[in-house]
């Protein structure tokens, strides 16, 4: 065991501090990385919120971790000291499943592994990227290019992912209209990445704030929705919607934006959940789904899209000092688009 530097939250209300934690040797298996940027993703805050539930104490999260490999155990072949990696959500999974043989590990059915305030194999706790080092199994290590710096590449390990999977796995490019829902942490990446596919992209967000940002971002279109007449002018318009809101919509009306066959897919939680009538459904042979991140083959495609299209996120780099006035931000939607927590300062 090792102890490294952290900001970890002891308590609900008690703020994060720095505080040093334990992580394991380097086994046979595993790589030693040393942090250099942590993202901030609003599952973070929900967990030490305790929004969705209890945790573990002391809480270290952060499943965006992007940094250099310092160390490797003797079996491992996929990286090298000095290799530019990250790690997102998950640190392990059965890999014995039919969704993990099928490079799914995120949908494993023994439940995959999270990267921080999970229970590992061996009964520990596991302890996220705000901290200075981690220890992970290789199979969950991903390489990422040179074309991206480890500082906007950081949230690609969970928004990215999370807005590539849906845009990859229902088809988005040339010819097809997608529209992207809300234009936040999620949101911004996702507008590239589905620019970038080739699609026609649309940002529908509340308000006009952004419009200036969405066009920057490579949307092709942009609509105001707290006008009601707006959603009823984009009737069977769209083949693909990402909902990337956390916030309870109307899902019906966002249906009826749909051709012919298109999907409504929801990668924000809500806390009142999606509820269709069959009409909406039933009309223009419509689906609502719903995705959650992608697996470790996908995930490294996507890095490897990306740094061949050049995106990476729209970053604010913050102290871990300013974790606490970070999150606050971030519930109050004051960022653009995502914290970054520089390592060197834990």
């Amino acid at each position: 065991m090792a102890d490294v530097a952290a900001y970890a939250l002891h308590e609900k209300d008690g703020g994060f501090v720095p505080t040093t934690i334990e992580r394991r040797d380097v086994g046979p298996s595993d790589v030693r990385i040393a942090i250099a940027f942590a993202g901030i993703c609003h599952s973070d805050i929900h967990t030490a919120r305790e929004e969705w539930g209890s945790i573990h104490y002391p809480l270290v999260p952060g499943h965006e971790i992007a940094g250099i490999v310092e160390e490797v155990g003797p079996e491992v072949t996929s990286h090298r000291v000095g290799d530019r990696v990250g790690v997102g959500c998950m640190v392990n999974s059965c890999r014995e499943c039919e969704n993990c043989l099928a490079g799914e590990e995120q949908y494993c059915a023994k439940g995959n592994i999270g990267t921080y305030d999970a229970v590992d194999v061996d009964g520990t706790i596991t302890r996220g990227g705000y901290a200075t080092h981690v220890v992970v199994d290789e199979h969950f290590v991903l390489s990422i290019p040179d074309g991206i710096g480890l500082d906007v590449a950081a949230p690609l390990l969970c928004a990215g992912i999370t807005m590539y999977s849906p845009l990859s796995h229902w088809g988005a490019g040339p010819g097809r209209r997608v529209a992207i829902v809300g234009l936040g942490g999620l949101g911004h990446v996702g507008v590239k990445i589905a620019a970038a596919m080739g699609a026609e992209v649309t940002i529908l967000t509340r308000s006009d704030a952004k419009r200036a940002d969405a066009e920057r971002l490579g949307a092709h279109h942009f609509h105001a929705t707290e006008d009601p007449a707006v959603l009823k002018g984009l009737r069977s318009t769209f083949d693909l919607i990402v909902n990337t809101v956390s916030a309870g919509i109307d899902t019906d009306r966002y249906l009826s934006l749909l051709r012919l066959n298109g999907t409504m897919v929801n990668v924000g939680i809500s806390p009142e959940g999606y509820r269709a009538r069959f009409g909406s459904l039933a009309t223009n042979r419509r689906s609502l789904a719903g995705s959650g991140i992608g697996g470790i083959r996908q995930t490294q495609e996507m890095l490897d899209f990306c740094a061949a299209h050049g995106i990476g996120a729209d970053i604010e780099v913050i102290p871990a000092s300013k974790i606490d006035e970070a999150y606050d931000r971030v519930v109050a939607s004051d960022v653009r688009y995502r914290f970054v927590i520089d390592a060197a300062t834990m």
